[in-house]
């Protein structure tokens, strides 16, 4: 009983070595590189499990970029992958390049995709241009009238500008202002709606595509619709604003002429007051002149009857003013 323990426990030793052997040395996957005409050492797969770089990654890459006919070395793949690069898209990027007449080495393929970009997918844009929509862009013509277009840009990847260039954000915001641009100095709206090329080349013709991952083949101006009628809002709202203005001028002339008139009456009253403060004081006088004897009985009854006299003629005076007024 104890020897077959033995035996199982040796036979279990021997199972895990051996599989553990396969890992560390691929040998199924060097024979298919042998295979598929790939020069590649053993020891080298072992070195790469080593580094802890996948060996069928490098190994059907190589046999990918062999039967395409291209020259990759697996160091160069091993290289770009440990740098966190993806290998298989290069490779395909590369392979289609070749077949599209492209030129693109290893060298520019690996810094396009280590730049973050998608370099198969760009290789395919170079290949089969992309058609970009672009959101709908509102300007206004010199006559005030507002105008919203909608542009199709057809774009064609630059694999040159690729590393550094500007994105689609870019490309869409530069057109959206060109065709802002080209609204705007229009002279009458309908000069754009009748000829709606005029915008899509006057905006071509400025080179937007500078500095871009892009090379701008065509702007199409796909719509025109007419908006509002932003100049004669303007004036509407400047009228409006005039004639809060002007209401806010006479309302303080307004209240000017009523504090003058408050000013007037209160001056009036002071005057009377005084007038009947003067008049209280006559008698007094009057009073103070018989006692010094410098006033006589007839002086005062001469004075009483022009008194009289003049309260008379005022009170023949006035029905005769009133019929006065009375006549048309």
């Amino acid at each position: 009983m104890s020897d077959l323990v033995f035996l199982l426990v040796i036979a279990g030793g021997l199972a895990l070595a051996f599989f553990t052997l396969l890992y560390f040395v691929p040998v199924n996957l060097w024979i298919t590189a042998v295979f598929s005409g790939v020069r590649i050492g053993i020891m080298d797969l072992v070195l790469m499990r080593i580094r802890k770089v996948p060996p069928a990654v490098v190994v059907n890459a190589m046999i990918t970029s062999t039967k395409a006919g291209l020259s990759v070395s697996a160091n160069e793949i091993e290289t770009h992958y440990l740098a966190g690069g993806h290998v298989n898209n290069v490779i395909r990027a590369l392979i289609s390049a070749e077949k599209a007449n492209i030129p693109l080495d290893f060298k520019a393929a690996t810094a396009i995709d280590l730049a973050g970009r998608d370099v198969f997918e760009a290789v395919q844009m170079s290949v089969n241009p992309k058609v970009i929509d672009t959101p709908p862009v509102t300007a206004v013509a010199k006559d005030g009238i507002q105008l919203i277009a909608r542009a199709r840009v057809t774009v064609r990847a630059s694999i040159k500008q690729l590393v550094g260039g500007a994105g689609e954000e870019t490309v869409l915001a530069r057109v959206g202002e060109g065709v802002v641009s080209s609204i705007g100095s229009a002279v009458n709206h309908k000069e754009v709606l009748e000829n709606p090329d005029l915008i899509s080349k006057a905006v071509l013709n400025k080179g937007l595509d500078a500095g871009t991952a892009f090379e701008i083949l065509s702007i199409d101006i796909a719509d025109v619709d007419v908006g509002k009628n932003i100049g004669a809002g303007l004036q509407t709202d400047q009228a409006e604003a005039d004639k809060k203005i002007a209401q806010a001028r006479a309302e303080e002339k307004r209240a000017m002429a009523v504090a003058l008139e408050q000013e007037f009456k209160a001056h009036t009253q002071e005057a009377r007051a005084k007038v009947i403060e003067a008049e209280a004081k006559i008698p007094l006088a009057i009073a103070d002149a018989f006692r010094q004897g410098q006033l006589g009985v007839m002086d005062y009854y001469r004075m009483q009857n022009i008194k009289a006299d003049t309260d008379m003629r005022e009170s023949i005076a006035k029905p005769a003013s009133a019929s006065s007024d009375q006549k048309p």
